[in-house]
């Protein structure tokens, strides 16, 4: 069997394989698969979009950056969504940065032929327009979330995202990196994540991190890691991770 032939077959994107097989075969022969690196940019805030990307593995971090080179995560995307929303919202450009925190793959494609087969299709509309949505409502909860919940809290939440979008339990993550997501000090992240190490949740070692307590890591979490996670459900017909159906 070709690969071109598995990875039509594979959709390993939700939002590739949530789409009609019509649509998806006009999609398939300008989607190419690529390998992302970590810290790889995809795109500059203020640059043009040339291309959108629906990761598999890789996670992907939407950033603000302040004058004094100060950055926040705004949004993450993985094998739930796309990079570049923009583009089909009516321009290509935008004030965020989006670049890769968890190296992986992903299916790219030129921006002006998708906004063409986006602009050609109700169905790419449907559920194109349903996943902003979604963000959307995951960028209203996680603006409420910063201002009135415990950078613990926070921080259990945003591990529990990071796990969800790559199906796994381990995965490389500094201390210093996370503290520049959540957009606090480095060493706040190790107050907080000292105290979830001692209650057995997690477990970090030279740059990496594992859950060990998914049960009482969700339930450390602020109820905006379950509001997001069933948003995606209700709009979508599948939540960022399959391990969630519990919370219906």
């Amino acid at each position: 069997m070709s690969l071109n032939k598995n990875l039509f077959q594979q959709r390993p994107n939700k939002l590739l394989a949530a789409l009609p097989d019509s649509d998806y075969q006009r999609l398939f022969p300008y989607l190419k698969l690529v390998p992302l690196q970590v810290q790889q940019i995809l795109y500059e805030a203020g640059e043009p979009i040339t291309q959108v990307y629906f990761p598999d593995k890789a996670v992907v971090s939407i950033v603000t950056t302040m004058e004094d080179g100060s950055t926040a995560e705004v949004g993450i995307v993985s094998n739930e969504g796309m990079v570049g929303i923009p583009v089909i919202l009516g321009d290509n450009t935008t004030t965020t940065t989006a670049f890769v925190q968890v190296a992986g793959a992903a299916m790219q494609m030129n921006a002006d032929v998708f906004r063409a087969e986006f602009n050609r299709s109700e169905a790419i509309q449907t559920l194109l327009l349903c996943y902003v949505q979604a963000v959307y409502s995951e960028l209203a909860q996680g603006a409420a979330c910063n201002r009135l919940h415990t950078l613990e809290e926070r921080l259990a939440r945003w591990l529990l995202t990071v796990s969800d979008r790559l199906e796994s339990e381990d995965f490389p993550l500094t201390h210093e990196f996370i503290s520049q997501m959540l957009g606090v000090r480095r060493s706040g992240v190790t107050v907080a994540a000292s105290t979830l190490s001692r209650a057995g949740m997690i477990a970090y070692q030279r740059g990496h991190i594992s859950i060990l307590n998914r049960e009482n890591l969700e339930a450390t979490s602020c109820e905006c890691y379950r509001v997001i996670q069933n948003e995606f459900a209700r709009l979508l017909g599948f939540m960022p991770s399959n391990r969630a159906r519990k919370f219906f």
